[in-house]
C-alpha cells in the first residue's frame, strides 16, 4: 500500500503539492490526472524520492519512504519515463536486463529472464540484439515497460509512458497494460493529462487542480457520474455521460437482421433508395457497405468506408453500451455491425435499441455508475 498522509511539496513561495491525502490500495492502478503543472508527476516522484516532499508523511508498505535508503527504495521500484529512457548504447536485451544486473544477478541469467519479459509485453524476441534507435516508438516504450518488470517490482510507476506515440499506437499500448495488470496484479500509480486515458485504465482516478490541490479521488464510474465540483466536471468534460456507457455493459440489446451480400454479387443486388447492404467476405467478415448509388464499393477492391468497418461501426455483443452507440452512430447506414468472435457478422445494432435500453436503465438503482 502507497500512502499519502498530509504531503506537500513546495518550492520557496511555489506550493507544487499542497497536503495531499489518499491511499492507493495493493494491487490496483491509480491514475494521477490533471493539467499541466498541477502537481500529479510531483507527487508520483515522490514515491521513490525523486523528489522529497517539504512536509507530512508518504509510506510504501508501512515504511516511512524518508527513512529508506534511496536506490534501495528505487531498485524495489520499476519506472517508465514518457520517452522510454533506453540507453542508446546498449541492445535492446542489456536495456532490459539493467536492474536485475545492479540487484546481483549474473548477466547471463538476466539476459535470459529479460528475454522472458520481453515476450510478456508482447514484442518479438528477436528484437531483442537490435539497439533502440532500431525500433518504433511503440516498440520503446513496451522495451521500457519490460526493463520496469524485469526485477518483477511490486511497485510500478507510469510518468505520461503513451503521450509521445501515436492515438493508435496508444490504444495497443493501453490495452497491453491492462492485460499486464490483469495477470500480473502489480500496484500501478499511472500519470496522465488525458481524461480518457484515465478513465480507461485506472480503478481509481485522482484529478489534481491548480496549486497541487486533489479535487476528487474516485472510481472512474463515480468520476463521470458524480463530479466533486466544477473544476472536475470541467476537466471531465461535458460529454462526460457518453464516456460512463463504457461501464454498462450491452446485455439485453437486441440484434436486428443485416442485409448482406457477397462481394462477387454486388452487381446483381437491387436496393431502393435509401436502402444499404453490407458487403461481406467469402468468410463471413464485413468489407464494405454499399447503396442503389454504389456509394461505398470502389470496383477496384478498395472501400470508401473500409476504415468505418474496420473500426467503430463493428460491435461484439459482449461489449458495452458505448461501443453499441459508437458502432450504431458511425456506421453510414445507421446499423452498427455486430460480430462474433472470429469477426464474422451476425445481425445490426440498431440506434434507437441502444437508446431504449439506456432509457430503461435511468431509473435502476442496481446499475449505477
Amino acid at each position: 500500500m502507497i500512502k499519502f498522509d498530509k504531503v506537500t511539496k513546495s518550492y520557496g513561495s511555489v506550493v507544487a503539492v499542497d497536503e495531499l491525502s489518499l491511499e492507493i490500495a495493493e494491487g490496483t492502478l491509480s491514475v494521477f490526472v490533471g493539467p499541466s503543472g498541477c502537481g500529479k508527476t510531483t507527487s508520483m516522484r515522490m514515491i521513490n524520492r525523486m523528489i522529497d516532499p517539504t512536509s507530512g508523511t508518504l509510506t510504501v508498505d508501512g515504511a516511512n519512504v524518508a527513512t529508506v535508503d534511496p536506490v534501495r527504495l528505487r531498485l524495489g521500484i520499476g519506472y517508465v519515463l514518457q520517452s522510454a529512457g533506453l540507453m542508446p548504447h546498449l541492445k535492446v536485451v542489456d536495456n532490459v536486463a539493467t536492474v536485475p544486473v545492479l540487484k546481483g544477478e549474473s548477466r547471463r541469467s538476466a539476459r535470459k529472464k529479460a528475454l522472458g519479459v520481453l515476450e510478456r509485453v508482447g514484442l518479438d524476441v528477436k528484437l531483442a540484439d537490435r539497439y533502440p534507435a532500431q525500433l518504433s516508438g511503440g516498440q520503446q516504450q513496451r522495451v521500457g515497460v519490460a526493463r520496469a518488470l524485469a526485477a518483477d517490482p511490486p511497485i510500478l510507476l507510469m510518468d505520461e509512458p503513451f503521450s509521445a506515440v501515436d492515438p493508435v499506437v496508444r490504444e495497443d499500448l493501453q490495452a497491453e497494460i491492462l492485460r499486464l495488470q490483469s495477470d500480473l496484479r502489480k500496484t500501478i500509480v499511472f500519470v496522465t493529462h488525458d481524461i480518457d486515458e484515465a478513465v480507461k485504465l485506472g480503478d481509481r482516478v485522482a484529478v489534481f487542480g491548480r496549486g497541487g490541490t486533489l479535487q476528487q479521488y474516485d472510481p472512474p464510474q463515480r468520476l463521470l457520474s458524480n463530479p466533486a465540483n466544477e473544476f472536475v466536471a470541467g476537466f471531465v468534460g461535458a460529454d462526460r455521460g457518453y464516456r460512463g456507457l463504457q461501464f454498462r455493459d450491452a446485455n439485453g440489446l437486441q440484434l436486428r437482421d443485416i442485409r448482406t451480400v457477397a462481394e462477387p454479387a454486388v452487381d446483381a443486388l437491387d436496393l431502393g433508395d435509401g436502402q444499404w447492404a453490407l458487403v461481406v467476405n467469402a468468410n463471413g467478415t464485413p468489407y464494405s457497405w454499399i447503396n442503389a448509388h454504389g456509394v461505398g464499393l470502389h470496383r477496384a477492391g478498395k472501400s470508401l468506408y473500409d476504415s468505418t468497418i474496420a473500426g467503430g461501426s463493428l460491435f461484439r455483443p459482449d461489449g458495452t453500451l458505448r461501443l453499441a452507440l459508437d458502432s450504431a452512430l458511425s456506421s453510414p447506414s445507421g446499423l452498427g455491425v455486430a460480430v462474433d468472435e472470429q469477426g464474422r457478422v451476425i445481425g445490426g445494432v440498431g440506434l434507437d435499441d441502444v437508446l431504449a435500453i439506456i432509457k430503461s436503465r435511468k431509473g435502476n438503482q442496481c446499475d449505477t455508475y
